[in-house]
């Protein structure tokens, strides 16, 4: 996909989408235009072509975990109801009366036995079925079927070990050939746990940017922008004891998922949450770090013990769904407002297991480093919207996103950002993806983390 300029008048919307793209492999040169996170019709487009035929992160098992639970999400820009029916099953439905169109469900979480219209009071049970009708006798006979007004299931609705995810597209690929290589890093986050299960933390973060929402995107799978951006927290984690005793370096690289999805992986010198539940960096906290990775070790072998204590992950699965498992385990929705404007959704996951002091100092991580107010969200809010406000000042047409191209990924090369945009390239145009990443990477990585192999792409 490449193309010099391509929108001038006359020229067709797959034709403008295919010019904002420079993808040029021989010369290892990858340009996006910046029209692309400017212009209204582009993200009038996204919402049809990828929000509308991609599956969607919707929520997790532990968040409807009794009969009759809920919780109200903003997905693909459509309000839905996400709940565990009275008869035990997880279901997905438009939130909109099929009366009138108000919203049926106003509160964003709760347990319900019915849902009802605040408008004329229609109900409809836990399972979609309209249950009450205000006057019913003013219908004619024959009028509809109470089962033909029911509320309206999401076309397709599925999950991976208890990750919900939606589709508004009813042909879609399976969830599990959607999520492709991604499958294997969201088990090395479920398996910390000894009864391999997650729970979503109560509450969430919602903030929003003023800056394209492709722009967190990238952001959160760049691992170029670290040191400069976050030298505020890599000195507080220096001064606490946990970077860089004995000239100790990051070092980890970026691998292609499929279907748009990529990861960076790398060696967490200042040691991984997982692997140190006191709140101290140092000296203090090795007892209980030594004896978690001796745990870890029995239940799952030392390869992937170590890559699960020494490792971080930076993951986004396409389009917009990001999970980390650095200082935290964490899962953040991306939500397009405007062409400049975001809404960020973020919760911590934990082990099922994990209470009092662990869970605590877990929640710690998550809020010193993550939450809206700790280290490095503000210093991204800043970074982002500086890039919007360049935007609109002019100047050059392209972001460059080339680097490393040419070479082995380096965890601060852009390989993970470039998977990301062909994907988003060929839905808005409606082309193939041969190659997600540069090249096939060779079988022998440096700094691959212990165990690791090439996963395997499906066809988009």
């Amino acid at each position: 996909m490449s193309g010099g300029n391509g929108s001038g008048p006359g020229a067709s919307d797959r034709e403008r989408v295919r010019s904002f793209i420079v993808d040029d492999k021989e010369r290892g040169v990858f340009r996006v235009d910046r029209a692309s996170m400017t212009d209204p019709l582009v993200l009038q487009r996204e919402m049809r072509k990828v929000f509308e035929q991609s599956w969607l992160y919707l929520g997790h098992t532990s968040e409807i975990a009794g009969e009759g639970d809920y919780v109200r999400r903003s997905v693909g820009g459509r309000s839905i109801i996400f709940v565990r029916s009275r008869d035990g099953e997880v279901r997905a439905f438009h939130n909109a009366c099929p009366h009138r169109g108000a919203i049926v469900c106003r509160q964003d979480a709760g347990t319900a036995k019915a849902f009802q219209c605040f408008y004329h009071a229609w109900t409809f049970d836990t399972q979609g079925a309209l249950v009450g009708i205000p006057g019913k006798e003013a219908y004619a006979d024959g009028c509809f079927d109470k089962a033909d007004r029911s509320l309206t299931p999401v076309p397709r609705l599925e999950e991976y070990r208890g990750l919900w995810f939606m589709s508004f597209k009813p042909d879609i690929m399976s969830l599990g050939d959607w999520l492709a290589g991604a499958k294997e890093y969201i088990d090395l986050i479920i398996d910390q746990s000894p009864s391999q299960e997650l729970r979503v933390i109560d509450g969430s973060h919602r903030y929003s940017m003023r800056a394209n929402w492709k722009l967190l995107v990238e952001n959160s799978v760049d691992g170029y922008h670290g040191m400069p951006t976050h030298q505020t927290y890599f000195d507080y984690v220096i001064g606490a004891g946990g970077l860089g005793a004995g000239g100790k370096k990051l070092h980890g690289r970026g691998y292609s998922l499929g279907n748009g999805h990529a990861v960076i992986e790398y060696w967490s010198p200042w040691g991984r949450p997982v692997a140190r539940w006191a709140p101290q960096m140092g000296e203090a906290a090795k007892a209980e770090i030594e004896a978690t990775k001796r745990d870890l070790q029995e239940r799952l072998g030392t390869d992937r013990a170590e890559r699960i204590s020494e490792w971080n992950r930076n993951m986004i699965i396409y389009p917009n769904l990001v999970i980390n498992d650095i200082m935290a385990a964490t899962i953040r929705t991306i939500n397009p407002i405007a062409p400049d404007m975001m809404e960020i959704d973020a919760w911590a996951v934990a082990p099922v297991e994990e209470e009092s002091g662990r869970l605590e100092t877990r929640l710690q991580n998550f809020l010193e480093f993550l939450g809206p107010g700790g280290f490095a969200t503000p210093d991204d809010v800043e970074a982002l919207e500086s890039c919007q406000m360049g935007f609109n000042a002019g100047g050059d047409q392209y972001n460059d996103i080339s680097r490393g191209m040419l070479r082995e990924a380096q965890m601060d090369d852009e390989l993970q950002m470039r998977t990301w945009w062909r994907q988003w390239a060929a839905q808005m145009s409606g082309v193939q993806v041969d190659d997600w990443g540069d090249a096939p990477p060779p079988e022998n990585v440096e700094h691959a983390p212990p165990g690791w192999q090439t996963p395997q792409p499906t066809s988009a």
